[in-house]
């Protein structure tokens, strides 16, 4: 057994099966991986990193793990899941996935060959660890993945109370503690005994407060589309290998080989980012304003840069000097969650309408974004309000 002091959480207990997990190379690299991708732009510290999360991760997992009275057996696999569940992370956490998504169909969740292959599926094999319910346990696959991989998982609550703290952030106050002890096992999975509904519902007002102002403030998504930019232009000519070798690299070593890029839309983008010499808004409007969003919001980066050249195009400028950004349309909050009441059991949003209303405040806080540099703002605002068919100003916003 060994103890960390964690910041978040006081002394973090590593068993000592778990010990040589913890000193592979998979888990190392989580060192150097921040959690926040470019929030640290915004919060300066915002610096904590996959490495801290993954300990947290594990230290409510084996709290959760105690409270449910699981064996010693799968005890053990689901502590191991929460302490390997972001090893496949890229650089700067989700920055580049949808790159990832959409030239390998691989997402940071595909990480059996990790798990059974090399050092750690050596470890693992020493350890008695079956990497094959690892994988499962994290991938949603199995009857205890609602531990990691649920609407109520540990990994959020860890999440959410980490960067809340580093950020400075008051939004993400979770009582993980409260959670945790009014849960149960029962025959579908997890279910939440009814003293734990306002812990619950806690939780979710935590993700939907965090959401603009952390997760996807205006400056960090910035600076996400500034590299993802750099890391397609990069990687064009041989995205496969290439996107493949990036991967397994940490957050500096990205940036070096962007920095040191022959292309100079790649290095100049990079220096950028390195000086924080960031893209404005041209445009950043909310669902309302866009004729037929779901039209629009199909998630892809390809299609993204498409709407940038014909943006470009229209505004007369090179297409590096437009990036679009449209998120995925938020989904409504849905819980798959049963909470007992004595005799009774029922979905929490059966016993919680703060659900609904949540819902309605995540899908009015998504925006498209169109960032451009300093000073072309203008021009490039109205090429892509025709391009991307965007209502007109109304007669009060063109007061303002």
């Amino acid at each position: 057994m060994k103890s960390i002091k964690d910041p978040v959480h006081g002394y973090i207990q590593v068993d000592s099966t778990l010990l040589p997990l913890l000193d592979t190379p998979q888990v190392q690299r989580l060192r150097y991986i921040r959690q926040l991708g470019f929030s640290y732009l915004v919060y300066p510290g915002a610096h904590h990193t996959r490495f801290e999360h993954s300990l947290g991760t594990m230290h409510l997992v084996n709290a959760l793990g105690t409270r449910l009275s699981l064996s010693p057996y799968d005890h053990a696999h689901v502590s191991a899941a929460g302490l390997l569940h972001d090893i496949g992370h890229g650089p700067f956490s989700h920055a580049i996935e949808g790159l990832s998504r959409e030239f390998l169909g691989r997402k940071h969740t595909d990480i059996y060959e990790q798990l059974s292959t090399g050092n750690l599926g050596e470890v693992l094999s020493d350890t008695g660890l079956d990497p094959d319910l690892i994988n499962r346990l994290i991938n949603g696959d199995h009857p205890l993945s609602g531990i990691i991989h649920g609407d109520l998982d540990v990994d959020r609550m860890d999440y959410l109370l980490r960067d809340a703290h580093y950020t400075g952030v008051p939004y993400g106050t979770v009582d993980a503690m409260r959670l945790i002890r009014a849960m149960r096992l029962c025959d579908t999975g997890i279910m939440l005994d009814i003293s734990g509904v306002q812990a619950a519902e806690s939780l979710l007002i935590a993700r939907t407060l965090m959401r603009p102002a952390v997760y996807y403030h205006h400056v960090s998504r910035i600076a996400e589309k500034m590299f993802t930019m750099a890391v397609y232009q990069y990687i064009k000519d041989d995205p496969a290998r290439m996107l493949t070798s990036l991967l397994v690299a940490d957050d500096a070593a990205c940036m070096q080989y962007l920095l040191q890029a022959d292309d100079p839309l790649v290095s100049g983008l990079a220096k950028n980012l390195y000086e924080r010499k960031l893209f404005k808004r041209a445009l950043y409007v909310g669902k309302d304003d866009v004729r037929d969003v779901h039209q629009i919001t199909d998630e892809s980066f390809l299609r993204e840069r498409d709407l940038a050249e014909d943006i470009a195009l229209e505004a007369g400028v090179s297409p590096g000097q437009v990036m679009v950004d449209i998120p995925a349309f938020p989904r409504d909050i849905w819980m798959d969650v049963m909470v007992k009441e004595r005799y009774s059991v029922s979905r929490l949003e059966e016993v919680s309408p703060l659900v609904t209303t949540l819902n309605e405040t995540r899908r009015s806080q998504w925006r498209l974004g169109v960032y451009a540099p300093e000073g072309m703002t203008d021009a490039i605002s109205e090429a892509a309000r025709k391009i991307l068919s965007i209502k007109p100003f109304t007669r009060q916003e063109r007061l303002i």
